[in-house]
């Protein structure tokens, strides 16, 4: 069942935030110009991409605090066009305050203005604080670990975004996902936290499995990896038990961003 309480996930964009300045602090020119798990972007590319979307997410959080609208998707050109238009070393430091910026407005709401707050996403998505700071955690945790897995072959996905995106990924599936060439019906399960979903890759559907669904396939495997299954972030079956479906034809249904 999907966390709604606020706080849980501002703590959790606050670890993520700290983890990621962690991660970049000891770099210098060359690290923040190697390449991250995105090949065709690196370590300073990512964190501009992160940069950018902290102050594209600051406006929303002020509109839905305010009862506002949101910037108009015009607005975001002029922003990319200026970070893209720094060098790798303004990337990083301009990224990491912009996203302290970010998190410590979202700690300073207070509880009503939590329970207040409202924005229409995209100009069709009403969604409520737990749902913007979603959307925002989606992006940052897992391009932090685009950065962290460069660094340390072994990295994972922080365990406190995991336990709460795993019950927001159905969403992100039919976002991202394509359609299989021959669609099966996957019975999913995870560990760490435990999870049973349905995932029809003709659709593309991920829902939390119910009585009467029908799977002609099984997924096992780690939430952790899961999550990075439906973002295209997956590379080793070491950890997973599949039957009646590759994970070949899964990252072919799941391609990533």
């Amino acid at each position: 069942m999907a966390n709604n309480d606020a706080s849980s996930w501002v703590r959790a964009l606050r670890t993520s935030h700290d983890r990621l300045a962690g991660l970049v602090a000891g770099l210098d020119g060359d690290g923040l110009r190697a390449r991250s798990y995105d090949t065709e972007w690196s370590v300073a590319d990512v964190l501009s991409h992160l940069g950018s979307g902290a102050e594209i997410f600051s406006l929303s959080i002020e509109a839905g605090a305010a009862g506002g609208e949101p910037p108009s998707s015009e607005a975001y050109q002029p922003i990319w066009d200026a970070w893209n238009a720094r060098s790798p070393e303004e990337q990083a430091a301009r990224s990491l305050a912009a996203n302290e910026s970010l998190v410590a407005r979202v700690e300073a709401l207070t509880p009503e203005e939590q329970a207040a707050f409202h924005v229409t996403m995209f100009g069709r998505m009403p969604m409520d604080l737990t749902g913007v700071l979603g959307m925002r955690l989606s992006e940052h945790a897992l391009h932090t670990w685009d950065i962290a897995v460069a660094l340390d072959p072994a990295a994972k996905v922080a365990p406190d975004a995991v336990d709460l995106l795993i019950d927001r990924v159905g969403l992100m599936a039919g976002f991202l996902g394509k359609q299989a060439p021959a669609p099966v019906a996957v019975a999913v399960t995870t560990t760490g936290p435990d999870r049973a979903f349905t995932l029809d890759t003709g659709g593309v559907t991920l829902a939390r499995a119910a009585a009467g669904d029908v799977a002609t396939a099984s997924l096992s495997l780690p939430a952790e990896s899961f999550l990075r299954l439906v973002y295209g972030r997956l590379d080793d079956a070491a950890d997973l038990t599949a039957s009646g479906v590759t994970l070949a034809e899964l990252k072919s249904v799941f391609p990533g961003f």
